[in-house]
């Protein structure tokens, strides 16, 4: 079976005026040992998938640190996102209403 090669076009809605390109990250091959960071981002029952998502990624043996952002109107504040990118090696973001 061979693995085809995809190009993504991934929007940024911060409301960049220019577009910036950046290079994917490559997945880790598995996420025993991995710190992830689940970041909630301040909306209604985003917390219930985090704490779900939480349940599954112990599971399989990654460690989990969680943080939330003050409001879900505005990007995480730099010192968030500079704590969160010093402790975890994988970040997921829950949108959730």
């Amino acid at each position: 079976m061979t693995t085809a090669t995809r190009s993504r076009t991934i929007l940024d809605p911060t409301s960049e005026r220019t577009v910036a390109e950046r290079q994917r990250l490559a997945r880790p091959a598995s996420l025993r040992g991995v710190t992830v960071g689940l970041l909630d981002i301040s909306k209604p029952r985003g917390d219930v998938f985090l704490d779900r998502l939480e349940e599954r990624l112990v599971g399989v043996g990654a460690n989990v640190k969680r943080y939330r952002k003050p409001t879900f109107t505005k990007p995480a504040p730099v010192d968030l996102r500079h704590q969160i990118s010093v402790e975890c090696q994988v970040v997921i973001e829950a949108l959730a209403d």
